[in-house]
């Protein structure tokens, strides 16, 4: 019996001694953690932002028929360097007419869409559209013909709805030439709401206009009067008409310009002063 006990006890105590060799063996022996290495993030490269690089303005030829004339009114409309580059910018608009027995190619002819071109370029002005507008029919008077209030009541709507303009009075002038310089004097007094500048260049006022410009005068409020330049050559065979119109614009204190440069009433000397005219109509929407 104790020979049997002493077996059974060297059995117990050798189980155990295993079990405690399997434990020691399946207990998994600790793994130092890796070392970790930073990855280089790749450096983003910025997106570059678009330039314009035009420098010479363009031309597009339009046509409406308005409800005022019986015949379309055609005109030509030059667009500053990059107008189709940014669609959020909006532009000055001059309204630039021509003279008598010419047609809206004058002012193309006289320089003034190379001229602004330079103009912007050297950082003189800021971009601005010019409309050039074709009278049809030049030898009928001011009063039978509705080519002014077509230009104020039609027109300029129309650009303004077309184009991406400055809508407001003051991004709006009107001017032009010998009769054109007529028109706009006039046609800028009457729709004094529409237009903030007037130019005339060679001016050769309507007959008539003399005894009427009193009554356009009195309905312009005195802080809404428009900035008005005028020149004639010292040649002009028509300067004295001129200087008698800026006398009733001194009478009825309408504040202008009034200039003198060497020349005639002849094409040379439109050319030879646009850029000074263009100068003008853009420094009052600096």
């Amino acid at each position: 019996m104790k020979y049997l006990r002493g077996v059974l006890l060297l059995l117990l105590l050798g189980l155990t001694a295993c079990q405690n060799i399997g434990a020691a063996v399946a207990q998994p022996s600790a793994t130092p953690a890796p070392s970790l290495t930073p990855t280089a993030l790749p450096t983003a490269t910025p997106t570059p932002v678009p330039v314009c690089t035009e420098t010479r303005g363009r031309f597009e030829f339009q046509e409406i028929q308005t409800t005022l004339m019986t015949h379309p009114l055609s005109f030509r409309v030059y667009l500053p360097p990059c107008y189709d580059f940014d669609e959020s910018t909006r532009y000055p608009v001059l309204y630039f007419l021509h003279g008598q027995s010419f047609n809206d190619d004058q002012w193309d002819r006289l320089g003034a869409d190379e001229a602004l071109d330079e103009l912007i370029a050297d950082g003189e002005v800021q971009p601005f559209i010019i409309v050039m507008p074709k009278e049809s029919n030049y030898m009928i008077d001011q009063w039978t013909s509705k080519y002014g209030p077509a230009l104020a009541e039609e027109l300029v709507p129309w650009i303004d709805g077309y184009y991406r303009t400055k809508a407001e009075r003051q991004y709006r002038a009107i001017g032009g030439l010998s009769r054109g310089a007529a028109w706009a004097m006039r046609t800028g007094l009457i729709y004094w709401d529409e237009f903030g500048a007037i130019g005339g260049h060679s001016l050769a006022p309507f007959r008539g206009d003399f005894n009427e410009s009193p009554f356009w005068f009195q309905k312009i409020p005195e802080d809404q009067k428009p900035r008005i330049w005028i020149d004639v050559g010292t040649m002009d065979f028509i300067a004295d008409a001129a200087k008698v119109f800026a006398g009733r614009l001194e009478d009825y204190d309408m504040p202008f310009e009034w200039h003198v440069f060497d020349g005639a009433h002849v094409e040379s000397y439109w050319a030879g002063n646009v850029k000074t005219y263009l100068r003008w109509y853009a420094a009052g929407w600096d």
